[in-house]
């Protein structure tokens, strides 16, 4: 079982109600599951938003933030732990340590280059832990489309186009990100 899921999402609400009640099943899931929270530090946006309803819930959540956004007053300082970096490449890499595994919910440009960095090294055989996207009301559906347009394409292996796993529900997300074991393809 995953004990500790990394989540990236927007630190931003987004402009529909259905990200706010999606960061609030998966934070119920999350906590209900006995799992820990791993994500960016943050109390604004879905960031927030999930890491209080994992709180809610008897969660432990661990919050990963860069000095420069601690001074920017966006640190969450009601969480069981606040580890404060020097910068964000620092973060990314002690978030991935702490995670067992990761879920992107819907975010921007942050929450996607978090997302493809952890396919990526997978990809690469830097870990083997499962990576999800939450697709709240198709959010990730163009993304999904691109990814198996790149492997149609020939530039992503069949076996790595597995790596993403993918869907609408949190908790049936959470047992895929349990049930996921590596593929084993030679890298291009």
């Amino acid at each position: 079982m995953i004990r500790a899921v990394c989540v990236y999402c927007g630190s931003s609400p987004g402009s529909h109600p259905a990200h706010g009640i999606a960061a609030d099943a998966l934070g119920d899931a999350i906590a209900a599951s006995g799992r820990s929270l791993v994500y960016g530090g943050a109390h604004i946006g879905l960031m927030g938003r999930i890491a209080d309803r994992v709180m809610a819930g008897g969660g432990r959540v661990t919050g990963v933030i860069p000095q420069a956004l601690v001074a920017r007053e966006v640190a969450h300082t009601g969480l069981s732990e606040l580890i404060v970096v020097a910068d964000m490449h620092e973060r990314k890499a002690r978030m991935a340590a702490l995670a067992d595994g990761f879920i992107a919910m819907p975010g921007g440009l942050g929450t996607l280059e978090e997302l493809f960095e952890m396919l990526t090294w997978s990809q690469l055989g830097l870990h083997a832990k499962p990576i999800g996207a939450l697709n709240v009301g198709g959010f990730y559906d163009g993304l999904l489309d691109f990814l198996d347009h790149a492997r149609d394409q020939g530039f992503m292996r069949p076996a790595h186009r597995t790596l993403l796993l993918a869907g609408p529900e949190a908790s049936a997300l959470l047992d895929e990100l349990d049930a996921w074991r590596p593929a084993t393809a030679t890298r291009r």
